[in-house]
């Protein structure tokens, strides 16, 4: 096995990353996931995020556009001083899973690296069906895979001095589209000839977990390579969460920091707490061990930005890792999720 992971800065060795946090972005279009407002609040989301109206975005952040658009010059300079005091709290690294579909940013993501010190690593690949333009969409399966060869082994596209460092986040809705089909067989064939860490992000559905696994280990993925993003919010029945973790790939809990249950993209989940993710975690630390959990934010709106009154990329390391003594993890468990977890993930 390689000894380093390629970084928008270059080759890094393994045993450098620090603490990681393996479902981040840095820079994002998230504008196709606006919802208007309800209509007696319409006139707050008209303004930028102050204290009048930061507590209805938070409720609502999908109903604000300027919380939506998190690839403008605001929120550039706010997303590099998050980075400073995540890097000041002793964070190591960001995996960074912004791909075609999400307009990846790969020169100010390199700019963050450079001026934070925190290692970032970016991702090649499809998100959801919903966001890819007419060209993205009309690709061949084997033109897919070409493309995700090219950025891990040569250079990206956009940006050919730099490698991609894994797939993802690969994208699903539910039910599950023909061109998403198409992504994740697609990152299965790449993933078995390269060995490489892929991550999946899948719908809004219970199912959508076991859907994905089923078409990516059918076309011949390693679930051992495999995380599967946002079972915070995807799976929230213990037995079904459980049985799910017996499939062997990665479980990511990435939405740490939301506190809100009322969940805008979807109305029929409940989205849990902080507290309540920690439940989740111990019930497959129980019943399964901590060798394949991982922790995250998934930061993608302003709202969540330190700057704008909310938790920041430091969020896990200064207001969470402090709690799980009092869950009942020690100190080699919380290594092995922050750091060891996320290591021996992105080794290829």
């Amino acid at each position: 096995m390689d000894a380093s992971i390629e970084t928008v800065t270059g080759k890094v060795k393994l045993d450098e990353l620090g603490k990681t946090l393996t479902h981040e972005h840095l820079a994002l279009d998230f504008c196709t996931f606006y919802v208007p407002p309800p209509s007696q609040l319409t006139n707050i989301f008209e303004h930028k995020i102050q204290l009048n109206n930061v507590g209805f975005i938070k409720q609502y952040p999908y109903s604000s556009k300027y919380n939506v658009n998190f690839c403008d010059d605001d929120t550039y300079k706010a997303v590099l001083e998050d980075v400073k005091i995540y890097k000041k709290y002793g964070g190591g690294t960001i995996v960074e899973n912004s791909n075609y579909g999400l307009k990846r940013n790969i020169p100010f993501m390199k700019k963050i690296s450079e001026e934070t010190g925190v290692n970032v690593i970016i991702g090649t690949g499809h998100y959801v069906d919903a966001t890819q333009d007419k060209i993205n969409h009309e690709m061949t399966e084997e033109k897919m895979y070409d493309l995700m060869i090219t950025e891990l082994t040569k250079g990206c596209v956009d940006y050919p001095s730099v490698k991609a460092g894994f797939i993802g986040e690969v994208g699903s809705s539910w039910p599950i589209t023909d061109f998403e089909k198409k992504a994740i067989r697609a990152t299965a064939k790449v993933q078995q000839q390269l060995k490489c860490p892929v991550t999946f992000h899948p719908g809004r559905n219970p199912q959508a977990p076991f859907e994905i696994m089923r078409i990516y280990t059918e076309a011949g993925g390693d679930v051992d390579k495999a995380i599967m993003s946002h079972l915070d919010r995807t799976i929230d029945d213990k037995c079904q969460l459980l049985e799910f973790a017996k499939l062997g790939c990665y479980t990511q809990f990435d939405l740490f920091g939301t506190e809100c249950s009322f969940y805008q993209l979807d109305e029929k989940i409940n989205m849990p707490s902080d507290a309540q993710r920690l439940d989740r975690i111990n019930w497959i630390k129980q019943d399964n061990g901590v060798d394949k959990i991982l922790m995250s934010h998934d930061i993608h709106t302003k709202h969540r930005l330190i700057e704008y009154g909310g938790h920041g990329y430091s969020h896990i390391i200064t207001n969470v890792l402090p709690r799980m003594s009092s869950k009942g993890f020690d100190l080699n468990e919380i290594d092995m999720i922050t750091t060891i977890n996320p290591r021996t993930w992105l080794t290829w």
